[in-house]
């Protein structure tokens, strides 16, 4: 497999806070948060980027998303959280199928256990965290959607180039 290496830069982010129900459902926590932010319009120039991402706060035991603002953008009333930003191994697979996921995360993870040059970066507010990247209207016309998935990478402290 081939991944991608990118960067995210730090953002303020608000957050649908931890769910350990899971629960998309329109009355659920995740279920109101997404109708939060897909009511949301970025401007132009900030709409061709990832804006949430969605994870497990393994602190809580829950899944948590977050949706990136920019500035002036309305909190709609959630609370505010900082994201320092950082370096990401990505991937994509079919939104919902949890086997191509796992494989992929597992080829990840022992791509990372045999660089020379980057290790696991997860602690906490840093997780390994996923993103819809298919526009609304081609997930509805497909009935499904691709996922991008962010596995977080730093620099090995001891790398000599």
């Amino acid at each position: 497999m081939d991944f991608r290496i990118i960067s995210l830069p730090p953002f303020t982010a608000v957050t649908s806070g931890p769910d350990p129900s899971c629960d998309f459902s329109p009355s659920g926590v995740l279920g109101k948060f997404n109708a939060y932010f897909s009511a949301v319009k970025p401007s132009a120039r900030d709409s061709f980027i990832p804006r949430d991402f969605l994870f497990f706060n393994q602190e809580a035991g829950a899944l948590e998303w977050w949706y990136a603002l920019e500035e002036g953008m309305s909190d709609g009333g959630y609370e505010k959280v900082a994201f320092d930003g950082g370096i990401y191994l990505t991937y994509f697979y079919w939104d919902h199928d949890e086997a191509a996921n796992q494989k992929l995360y597992q080829e990840a993870k022992s791509y990372i256990e045999a660089s020379p040059v980057f290790e696991p970066d997860e602690r906490p507010g840093h997780y390994s965290m996923g993103h819809i990247i298919t526009p609304p209207e081609v997930i509805a016309a497909l009935g499904n959607g691709m996922m991008e998935a962010f596995v977080p990478v730093r620099l090995k402290k001891d790398f000599v180039r």
